[in-house]
């Protein structure tokens, strides 16, 4: 079943994080393009150094955004001020280094952040978790980045008609990238190499729940939890 993210700046924040729930929380931020910017306060020196470095103020204030927001919800799942909330990172899974999945001081859950254009996803999860939010794009990119994605996908792409390719792609693209962020690999992993489909029902790798979310016109969005799957 396809999740419905709560929406944040609409719906209420939400009480501490209560273990055992079971269900993914998934939350989407829309950021409008001359939207009023989000205030820096919250964010870390790290944070704030890396706005800085944006050339363009449309790329700063969407990624202040989104950081911002997601210290407001990991402040509120923790009980504490959003600015208090250390980020870290878990050992990477290939190498045992320190850049692998964020994660927050102390909490007894996972999250993922992931946005493009005028959206952010959020999930939060007692397992590890990976979201991703692409915007669509047009044939042309379609035509050249599906070569790169496991072959079976490719060949479900080969026989859509062209205006089709498009949606069907951004399925593929984010289960891929949510699935790939919640097992900590990233892109260190070839996108050719797990199967999730392109099709309207998402195929959940062993030992992973891949569940496409409503993103809204123009995006394609996934989550991906460890626990169940084929």
């Amino acid at each position: 079943m396809r999740p419905t993210p709560r929406v944040l700046g609409r719906d209420p924040l939400p009480g501490p994080w209560r273990p055992g729930g079971g269900v993914p929380h998934v939350w989407l931020l829309p950021i409008p393009d001359g939207g009023a910017p989000w205030p820096q306060d919250d964010l870390d020196a790290g944070e704030r150094a890396r706005a800085a470095g944006f050339v363009r103020p449309l790329h700063r204030d969407r990624y202040v955004a989104a950081h911002a927001g997601l210290r407001r919800l990991l402040g509120a799942y923790l009980g504490r001020p959003p600015a208090a909330v250390e980020l870290t990172r878990e050992p990477c899974p290939g190498c045992g280094e320190p850049h692998g999945r964020p994660a927050a001081a102390g909490a007894a859950f996972h999250f993922s952040l992931s946005h493009a254009g005028e959206r952010a996803l959020f999930a939060f999860a007692d397992a590890p978790v990976g979201a991703d939010v692409e915007e669509v794009q047009p044939p042309s990119v379609v035509a050249e980045v599906a070569r790169m994605l496991h072959p079976t996908e490719t060949a479900e792409l080969d026989v859509l008609p062209e205006h089709a390719r498009p949606a069907a792609f951004a399925r593929c693209w984010t289960r891929k990238e949510a699935y790939l962020k919640g097992t900590g690999t990233g892109l260190a992993e070839s996108p050719s190499v797990t199967y999730v489909g392109s099709g309207p029902s998402p195929a959940s790798p062993p030992g992973w729940t891949i569940d496409d979310v409503e993103a809204g016109t123009g995006y394609g969005a996934a989550i991906a939890v460890a626990g169940s799957g084929t």
